[in-house]
């Protein structure tokens, strides 16, 4: 396998998170931490930041970079309930400060 076969297909996530951290730049408030946003809805997760440890967590509940969610219910400063493929996730506050959304119009 070639360096540039390779980097296509392990590396695809790189080039979802390029371009929508490109569409957010024009638009600030559009991408920011599921925890900050304030509507239910359907959002495409942009980034997942923290450990290596919370990174590995979200990949196995099917959290990456370029996957639609539904935001389901969403209390100030609790959990909140997801819709991803399929099945329903709850996260906590901690979790969910991790990861960087953009609203789906």
């Amino acid at each position: 396998m070639t360096f540039k076969q390779l980097n296509h297909t392990y590396c695809c996530f790189a080039g979802k998170v390029r371009k929508c951290l490109r569409t957010g730049r024009n638009d600030a408030e559009k991408i920011m931490p599921l925890s900050k946003i304030g509507h239910h809805g359907r959002k495409r997760i942009c980034k997942i930041t923290g450990d290596r440890k919370l990174c590995a967590r979200m990949a196995s509940l099917g959290f990456h970079p370029g996957e639609e969610v539904e935001l389901l219910c969403r209390e100030n400063d609790s959990r909140c309930i997801l819709k991803i493929q399929g099945g329903t996730v709850s996260l906590d506050n901690t979790a969910s400060n991790n990861i960087l959304v953009q609203s789906i119009e």
